[in-house]
């Protein structure tokens, strides 16, 4: 409706309207917030997750109102049947730009549960953004190295223990895990430095995979695997909300939890070897789609 503006003001617009939207919706979480955790039993944190979920809900679709209103983005999205917001879900995705955030939330909102992402310990002392995903119950991850279990040998599985029982409180309410497999963002010098066998993906890093399944693997639903491309290709989100990006194709492969990808992986030579040739698979078919996009 509004691409008729010069593109940096649609940029600027669209800047403003997302950090006006993440502070009115900030106020009605503060309040459940605080009292999840003052509270912190079943009985009040089931129906308190179901609220902080709609808020986090709307917040989003409130993005893609603002996004749609913006820009004239043409969308072309296949694969996106049989979903549920009553499944859970690990979300894998190839990533170009932090622009990949905003289209996921626009092709998966209200379609399935709220993401999640498992976060690193060391973001546990961000002021203002820790609490937010405290109340939220987003996971934090913690791996203990070869060698640091080579010289702790007690504390062997108890990084996948402790997890476990931070996802624990995801059997009441079902959430979506998202997991950018790359680890970073594609960059030409990154994909020449890793001699990357695929022709638009960096390695897929399948640890962060198995940590999830290993962790959450009796919950999940299913694996939906999203390839996105961009014309033209993606160069940050700043040229996003400015509408310099025409078009957005997504392809979605759900693919079921099956006992071959459940396993040990940090333990097990045999089968990490196979869960990674697996992944490796997973990733070359995701090159040949974008290849097919970008070409087709």
């Amino acid at each position: 409706m509004l691409s008729f503006l010069p593109g940096t003001v649609r940029g600027i617009l669209a800047f403003i309207l997302l950090i006006t939207n993440l502070l009115f919706w900030f106020i009605p979480l503060l309040p459940f917030s605080i009292v999840k955790i003052v509270f912190p039993v079943k009985a009040v944190r089931k129906p308190i997750n179901f609220v902080l979920n709609f808020i986090c809900t709307k917040w989003a679709s409130c993005n893609k109102i603002f996004l749609m209103l913006i820009n004239d983005i043409k969308w072309d999205v296949q694969g996106d049947e049989n979903l549920s917001m009553k499944n859970w879900y690990l979300v894998l995705s190839n990533h170009q730009s932090w622009a990949d955030i905003v289209v996921l939330q626009f092709i998966f909102n209200n379609r399935i549960p709220y993401f999640r992402f498992f976060l690193k310990k060391e973001l546990a002392w961000i002021p203002i953004f820790n609490f937010v995903w405290y109340a939220l119950d987003y996971p934090y991850m913690k791996r203990y190295s070869r060698e640091f279990i080579k010289n702790n040998p007690h504390l062997k599985g108890k990084d996948i223990e402790t997890t476990k029982k931070s996802c624990e409180r995801f059997r009441d309410i079902p959430v979506a895990v998202m997991n950018f497999v790359e680890g970073t963002r594609f960059r030409l010098e990154k994909h020449k430095k890793q001699q990357s066998p695929f022709r638009h993906l960096l390695r897929p890093k399948a640890g962060g995979i198995a940590f999830v399944l290993s962790a959450m693997g009796e919950q999940i639903t299913s694996i939906l695997d999203v390839t996105i491309s961009y014309e033209p290709e993606a160069k940050g989100l700043w040229n996003f909300l400015c509408g310099r990006i025409s078009r957005v194709k997504v392809r979605i492969n759900h693919i079921p939890i099956t006992d071959d990808i459940k396993g040990n992986y940090f333990d097990d030579d045999h089968f990490r070897q196979n869960f990674q040739q697996w992944v490796n698979r997973l990733w070359a078919d995701k090159d040949n789609t974008l290849e097919e996009l970008r070409t087709g």
